[in-house]
């Protein structure tokens, strides 16, 4: 196995649905192998899958980021990805839908009882329809009475976006407020 290390560690940064650190990679291996593998040789090898994606011979590359490693698409492809990543959303979202979203992407992990108790309405069909499209994932349960299920944004709600964290977020007081319609009242005299 230790003869092909370079390829192991290549595959788990591809298969990793976030970034894979380099701790992570030495407990694989080191499961795997039977025998400690050290994080200098690790780190030289992902320097060097570094290196093999930063040629215009693939339309991805291995980037540093978040304590860990992940493939990403290219700038020049990203266009191609995000309209095949658009698909995955089948059609718009619903107003509802999104509402919940936000709540959730900015208020996470929160329970759905918590999102009922801010929209003032049942949200089990949009939560349900943002599980399904992978906007949303079950992130554990809260500690208090009945422990509800706890939510948050998936990766593929980061990746969709264009963010690393949802820190990197728009804070809400930056957010531009629609100006109200005012609808005139027309007399007649």
């Amino acid at each position: 196995m230790l003869e092909q290390l370079k390829s192991h560690i290549e595959a788990l940064v591809f298969s990793a649905d976030q970034p894979i650190t380099i701790d992570e990679i030495q407990t694989t291996l080191s499961k795997l192998a039977g025998v400690e593998v050290s994080k200098f040789e690790i780190e030289n090898h992902l320097i060097d899958l570094v290196k093999k994606y930063e040629g215009d011979d693939y339309a991805f590359q291995v980037v540093n980021l978040a304590s860990g490693y992940q493939f990403f698409t290219k700038n020049e492809y990203a266009t191609t990805v995000a309209e095949m990543l658009k698909s995955k959303l089948n059609k718009r979202l619903s107003t509802n839908q999104l509402e919940v979203l936000s709540i959730i992407a900015y208020k996470q992990p929160i329970s759905k009882p918590e999102i009922e108790s801010i929209r003032g309405v049942n949200c089990d069909y949009s939560i349900q329809k943002l599980l399904e499209k992978d906007l949303i994932v079950i992130s554990g349960r809260a500690a208090q009475v009945g422990k509800p299920i706890l939510y948050k944004v998936s990766s593929f709600f980061m990746n969709y976006f264009g963010i690393n964290s949802p820190s990197e977020l728009p804070k809400l007081k930056d957010i531009e407020q629609p100006e109200e319609n005012t609808i005139g009242v027309i007399s007649e005299n």
